[in-house]
């Protein structure tokens, strides 16, 4: 039933208070606490080649530990990833009294950002700054208001005195952005630390607000695309550059990348994919809502191809896409290259064999001299299925806060921890406390933010599904 357990009614949602937000007007202990530790670690440089994973870790292990959790229940597991950089997981549970008589509910974060150039920010990525109703620096959304959001919630809660019938696991992880080890080892050599009945992941999912800031929507995260690399090369004896050849190996492989940048690969649909749009058409305006309820009639029409294609929050959701992101070309000034090589990245449509786009990337690049290998083993999760658990306590809390508003499962085109934890059999699900507008969303590039009345609505979010959760009987 894709409509799930919330009614799709005409739009209720309180009006946003975007625009008037400001920290200093949030003053509760709670709130204070929750921008404190949002601004401490923003201000930890954690992309990797910087070594900032464990002080991070160690910053939040010592919070849970002033805030009266046992040490029995505080791990910081340490991990070496393969390039030799020294990571670390941390890992929090807390108790409950066992009545649900269920397993517990795994919380995932990402303590790593990707890496930001100081010179290109307009401000210092690495200082929290507000300023027009945003918070901006790097890993303000991706991930670090997840981290900050679960840390301060279950200190608050642990004030209250809120005991959950079952347990609940906070797992911060180290390398999210690169080769995801640390999630691997929690779920394989750390299995006891984090089994769980299911996964809520911080690093996806949230709230859909329109042009003008008003809620629309609450995406649940319920599938993800595969993540692959491959590197692209070409090779060539080279010589002296005083003497060019008709073959280059930096004019080829340029000519392999505008190949493969021209290339759309099939369009691809699932029931995930399809309701997405269907529900979304509902709620959207104007064209991208028109070329929403087109592309779910018809998947085949080519002008609501374009128009989805077009729009960056949606791209992804058509089809699967290969994005050169890297380059490394050359020896010397003064010589012919004898070597370059592209670095692409594709984010692979669920149930698409990676050998398949390997071949139609050769197809299209048309070069038989090129050479084509994996950056490292690609690994597909299954789509998890929709539980009453968590769909109803996710809608209710995004209704509580955010007027009446549909709940829509969809599928992520980005990758997340949660490939690894449906790996290992615990159904996953993205749901992020911000709601904000598509055209705000700046993860991974320059002068990332999320809006300030978004992150303080988050923290009411969070406490609501943990204490609703934390509040289940076995009957359910």
């Amino acid at each position: 039933m894709f409509r799930l357990l919330i009614s799709i009614v005409c739009l209720l949602a309180a009006g946003s208070v975007f625009g008037q937000a400001h920290s200093s007007s949030y003053t509760k202990d709670y709130q204070r606490e929750a921008h404190d530790i949002f601004d401490a670690i923003i201000g930890m440089r954690t992309a990797a080649g910087h070594g900032n994973v464990p002080a991070m870790a160690e910053y939040l292990a010592d919070r849970f530990r002033k805030g009266g959790f046992d040490e029995e229940d505080i791990h910081i597991v340490p991990h070496t990833v393969e390039t030799g950089e020294k990571v670390a997981s941390l890992v929090v549970r807390y108790r409950g009294n066992g009545l649900a008589n269920r397993k517990p509910v795994l919380l995932l974060a990402h303590m790593d950002v990707v890496d930001a150039i100081r010179s290109d920010w307009v401000r210092d990525p690495y200082t929290l700054i507000e300023e027009d109703g945003f918070f901006f620096g790097r890993g303000t959304r991706d991930n670090k208001t997840g981290v900050a959001m679960l840390t301060a919630t279950f200190l608050r809660l642990q004030r209250e005195n809120f005991t959950p019938t079952r347990d609940f696991i906070i797992a911060f992880t180290g390398d999210e952005e690169t080769n995801m080890e640390t999630i691997r080892s929690l779920v394989t050599e750390h299995r006891a630390l984090v089994d769980a009945e299911y996964v809520l992941n911080t690093d996806a999912g949230g709230g859909y607000r329109d042009h003008d800031h008003d809620p629309v929507a609450y995406l649940l995260q319920a599938a993800e695309k595969t993540y692959v690399t491959y590197e692209l090369t070409i090779r060539n004896p080279g010589g002296h550059s005083s003497r060019p050849r008709a073959d280059n190996a930096i004019y080829e492989l340029a000519t392999v990348l505008k190949n493969i940048e021209a290339y759309r690969f099939p369009i691809r649909t699932n029931e995930i994919s399809l309701g997405y749009f269907r529900e979304m058409s509902t709620l959207v305006d104007g064209e991208l809502g028109a070329a929403m309820a087109e592309f779910a009639r018809d998947p085949g029409n080519a002008d609501a191809q374009a128009v989805l294609e077009a729009t960056p929050g949606e791209v992804g959701v058509t089809r699967t896409t290969c994005v050169a992101t890297m380059l490394s070309a050359g020896h010397a000034e003064n010589a012919l290259p004898q070597t370059a090589t592209a670095t692409v990245n594709c984010r692979v449509f669920p149930g698409v064999p990676v050998t398949e786009v390997e071949a139609q990337l050769m197809q299209a690049a048309d070069n038989p001299a090129l050479e084509i290998s994996v950056a490292y083993k690609p690994m597909e999760g299954p789509m998890s299925p929709l539980q009453e658990a968590v769909t109803a306590t996710v809608g209710n809390a995004a209704n509580a806060f955010h007027g009446t508003v549909p709940l829509v499962p969809y599928m992520a085109a980005s990758a997340t921890d949660s490939l690894h934890t449906r790996l290992a059999g615990m159904p996953s699900y993205g749901a992020m406390g911000l709601f904000m507008r598509q055209e705000d969303i700046f993860s991974h590039g320059l002068n990332e933010r999320v809006p300030v009345d978004s992150f303080y609505l988050a923290l009411e979010f969070w406490h609501q599904i943990l204490t609703e959760l934390g509040s289940e009987r076995a009957a359910r």
